[in-house]
């Protein structure tokens, strides 16, 4: 490989690459949830991505050695939560391993089809799912909107050089 003297110092492809350059992308913070068969399971997630429109689908990534991916690779429907920039605790908690996720002071209820759905959230669908594609460690999860309420208060939370951040004008 020759280096360009404008495109300062390429580096080979590598786990760590990717992760720095995605480091510099602010995305989204949603959190997925899903029945589990001893309990409620989520993760927070930064990879949820509109997929079509007709007919409405999703999609998010989930590694296969996530400690939600048992229940997610069985689970019939998910939950899908945009957060707020006021929900940065509640990011970390389904971020961490090994946390309580829906223990105090999560406040969330039973949803339609069983599945776990967060208070206070800007917005949130349940979705049937509808493929799961293998992509290196990870699945890409497919998944149809079968109902939500985009109707809560706020500004988006984002994720940005490893941390939680609220929007900027």
């Amino acid at each position: 490989m020759t280096a360009t003297p404008d495109l300062g110092t390429p580096r080979l492809a590598s786990p760590d690459l990717l992760r720095s350059t995605f480091r510099r992308h602010a995305a989204g913070v949603a959190v997925i949830t899903a029945r589990g068969s001893s309990g409620p399971v989520g993760f927070t997630a930064t990879s949820l991505t509109s997929v079509s429109a007709e007919p409405p689908l999703v999609s998010f990534g989930i590694g296969t050695g996530a400690s939600s991916w048992p229940a997610i690779a069985e689970a019939e429907h998910v939950g899908v939560h945009i957060l707020g920039e006021h929900q940065s605790d509640l990011a970390a908690t389904f971020a961490r391993s090994g946390a309580d996720r829906f223990g105090a002071p999560t406040a969330w209820r039973e949803g339609p089809e069983g599945v776990p759905v967060l208070d206070d959230v800007l917005a949130w669908l349940v979705c049937r799912i509808v493929g799961r594609v293998p992509a290196g460690d990870h699945r890409i999860v497919l998944a149809e909107v079968v109902l939500g309420d985009p109707s809560g208060a706020g500004r988006p939370l984002l994720y940005h050089q490893g941390r939680f951040n609220g929007l900027r004008d």
